[in-house]
């Protein structure tokens, strides 16, 4: 079972994970699509604010790592 800080966590991690393949200095060898792929998933993807927001409304969904 997934625990609400974990869930948190993981949403951060795959932002930071999304953010490294659109960086061709972090990650030089990724195709072109997946590059493309990955900045669009980033435009719309939850901010660190956006996620304190939901772990304030949902606490048993999200919950801030401390």
């Amino acid at each position: 079972m997934t625990l609400p800080h974990e869930r948190f966590r993981a949403v951060m991690e795959v932002e930071r994970f999304l953010m490294a393949l659109v960086d061709p200095s972090v990650t030089p060898r990724v195709p072109s699509t997946v590059r493309r792929r990955a900045g669009l998933l980033l435009r719309h993807y939850p901010t660190w604010l956006d996620m304190e927001k939901a772990a304030d409304i949902a606490p048993d969904i999200f919950q801030k790592e401390w």
